[in-house]
């Protein structure tokens, strides 16, 4: 069975947002066009504490974009975002949320961010996603949503790692690009992974 991954469509990740996509408004339309194709469609959202350690305001000198360590890994910085209960971490108003079936929250723990659907960055714990899809026989999965090279690429390398057939909508993925050509080498590293990008145009213009 197909299933259809919507990684991280939330407010504040689209434009107006604490860390917006450019253009990341326009994955919404994608997904909704997309849901009534699948059985089985599954939010991820990022969920953070308002003192997550992946904020740069929790690290003095550090500006968005710098690299740091937290809890024995390297992690970049970004702007307070997706704070729990908050507006921007709810999912966009114009998503189809009668559409989706679960929503798998992330990024939960202040010590460690959680750019994949699956796992935290250190894998020490999982999210539910595996299990859920396994629940359901689910052995693919289509993969739509923010960013392109962080929770995009994290979401679709532990797919494939796991065994699921992985396939990226690339008409339905926006990306940050912090540095030119980030989002080109993330679709190189998926590739090289064994994930198909399905270069289709779903946006029903």
């Amino acid at each position: 069975m197909k299933a259809l991954l919507l990684i991280d469509i939330q407010n504040d990740f689209l434009p107006g947002g604490a860390l917006a996509v450019a253009r990341g408004d326009e994955v919404v339309q994608v997904a909704n066009n997309l849901m009534a194709d699948y059985q089985l469609v599954v939010a991820t959202q990022d969920w953070h504490p308002a003192d997550h350690g992946s904020f740069a305001a929790r690290h003095p000198g550090k500006e968005v974009g710098d690299i740091v360590e937290l809890d024995g890994l390297e992690q970049t910085v970004w702007p307070v975002h997706c704070v729990y209960g908050t507006r921007g971490a709810e999912l966009a108003p114009e998503l189809n949320r009668a559409g989706i079936h679960h929503v798998i929250p992330k990024g939960t723990d202040r010590n460690v961010d959680s750019y994949s659907g699956f796992f935290d960055n250190a894998r020490r714990k999982a999210t539910g996603l595996e299990d859920l899809l396994r629940r359901h026989g689910v052995d693919e999965v289509h993969i739509v949503g923010l960013a392109t090279e962080y929770c995009v690429k994290s979401t679709a390398l532990d797919a494939v790692d796991l065994g699921y057939r992985t396939v990226v909508l690339s008409d339905g993925i926006r990306g940050v690009e912090l540095h030119p050509g980030d989002c080109a080498r993330a679709l190189e590293q998926m590739v090289a992974a064994g994930v198909q990008i399905d270069e289709g145009d779903r946006n029903g213009n």
